[in-house]
């Protein structure tokens, strides 16, 4: 068993074999899908050395543990106590590596149909290389000439692409509202319980929202004070309260008739999260309350013992890594990419209700591969290839400047450490605001657009 299972592993890793695991009890796995999940585990791997970078926790508790730490970084030229390798200049430089990397696969693959061609399997195999070469790539950014001109230069590209993912991370979530929708939808054709489901996850998504509107304005509003907040929150709260009341007017149910609930409720919670956010990232408030300087619409647990506050940062960082990896692994699809030019799929769908239906249905035939004792692997791109390898790629290179930019806190880099990833900064309130916005709008216009553009969405 030890054998096959290492001559599978040494052909994932130096030549153009599908990667699989070596237990046979593991489900069989698509070649597209294998790809896409090491390519998310590269990038995974090079944020969460970001995050350390950006952690002064960590770097103390290297300087504790790690013997002679001091020269070792003299001896690495990496100044006193390693000060080049933290911070978020070595953030700017890592995430210049991998955005390169990706850039390069994105350019490489331009034009690749099926998984036949020798550039095919390059992108789909030889993944010890390609580790060496990102390797190389992030190390590659340290020996920059003129770096002080580098960084602010990097600063505004990674700026530029940080928003153009965060406009495709947002059309990806409507479409996910939509699809979720049509899914169980069908299903509840032939099956009440998935309408009942359908009914039940609408009432909990409608709850959620509502709860956090009156959990904001309990904690983050105040009489005195905190006026934006005040305003924000209604327009926010008002603008999902329309687009509910949109998805089940006549005429849109007229052109859209599987537009339901469901879909307001998932970009209302998502609104409210947005809001909630950008409400913890402003800078905070004071009143003069008692002759005591008071602070005000700050989150009640962020106010207490470190631990919270520690919590707080974790959840949020979790949230940010979900976001980028769902946007980077289904936004390369067909499904997903028809979604993001805001037209209907030339072929038809015939939906199966399932209850994971984000990455694609396996009813479809495709030819198996025995990889000894391990786990089997369809090969499912022979005739032609489930996703766009070039866009795949490219959504790679602007999920690493957004990453890049979040882990830094956009404009306010200086001091910034990931510790404090949740605390005051106007860009970062200003951006999660405007999102929400971009949001509805987005959810918007895929509902009047069949009223606007009616030829366009003809079956």
């Amino acid at each position: 068993m030890c054998t096959p299972c290492c001559i599978s592993q040494l052909a994932c890793c130096c030549g153009s074999a599908a990667c699989s695991c070596c237990c046979n009890c593991c489900p069989k796995i698509k070649q597209s899908t294998g790809t896409r999940i090491m390519y998310a585990f590269y990038f995974l791997l090079v944020t969460i050395i970001c995050v350390i970078m950006m952690s002064p926790t960590v770097e103390q508790e290297l300087r504790d543990n790690i013997p002679f730490y001091s020269d070792l970084c003299e001896k690495m030229n990496a100044g006193e106590n390693c000060k080049t390798l933290v911070g978020y200049s070595a953030v700017y430089k890592v995430c210049f590596g991998m955005s390169c990397f990706f850039l390069l696969f994105s350019l490489f693959t331009i034009r690749v149909s099926n998984s036949t061609s020798w550039r095919a399997a390059i992108h789909n195999g030889f993944w010890l290389l390609k580790f060496i070469a990102l390797v190389a790539c992030c190390a590659g950014g340290f020996f920059l000439p003129q770096q002080e001109i580098f960084l602010e230069v990097w600063r505004y590209v990674g700026a530029v692409g940080g928003f153009i993912f965060l406009l495709i991370q947002l059309m990806l979530l409507v479409e996910f509202a939509h699809r979720w929708n049509t899914n169980w939808s069908s299903g509840a054709k032939y099956n009440r319980l998935w309408y009942a489901a359908l009914a039940l996850v609408t009432l909990l998504l409608f709850s959620a929202a509502v709860g956090a509107v009156i959990f904001m304005g309990l904690f983050y509003t105040d009489p005195e004070a905190c006026l934006l907040n005040k305003i924000f929150l209604g327009i926010n709260g008002s603008l999902c309260l329309v687009v509910s009341l949109l998805a089940i007017s006549p005429c849109i149910q007229k052109l859209q008739p599987t537009s339901g609930l469901l879909q307001p409720g998932v970009i209302s919670v998502y609104v409210m999260y947005l809001t909630f956010s950008a409400f913890s990232s402003k800078p905070k408030e004071t009143v003069e309350r008692n002759g005591l300087n008071t602070t005000v619409c700050v989150f009640p647990f962020n106010s207490g013992t470190e631990s919270d506050k520690k919590i707080v940062t974790a959840f949020g960082t979790v949230i940010l890594f979900g976001c980028v990896l769902y946007s980077c692994l289904t936004s390369t699809t067909r499904r997903s990419s028809a979604a993001l030019r805001v037209c209907r799929n030339s072929e038809p769908e015939t939906e199966r209700a399932r209850c994971c239906f984000c990455f694609g249905d396996d009813t479809d035939d495709y030819d198996d591969e025995k990889t000894g004792s391990g786990q089997n692997v369809v090969y499912d791109e022979r005739e032609g290839t489930i996703y766009s390898y070039t866009y795949f790629h490219f959504v790679f290179f602007l999920g690493s400047l957004y990453v890049m930019m979040t882990v830094t806190n956009w404009f306010h880099y200086d001091n910034h450490k990931i510790e404090k990833l949740l605390d005051g900064s106007w860009s970062v309130f200003w951006i999660k605001m405007a999102s929400c916005w971009v949001c509805l709008i987005l959810y918007m216009w895929t509902l009047v657009a069949p009223m606007i553009c009616p030829k366009r969405f003809e079956a």
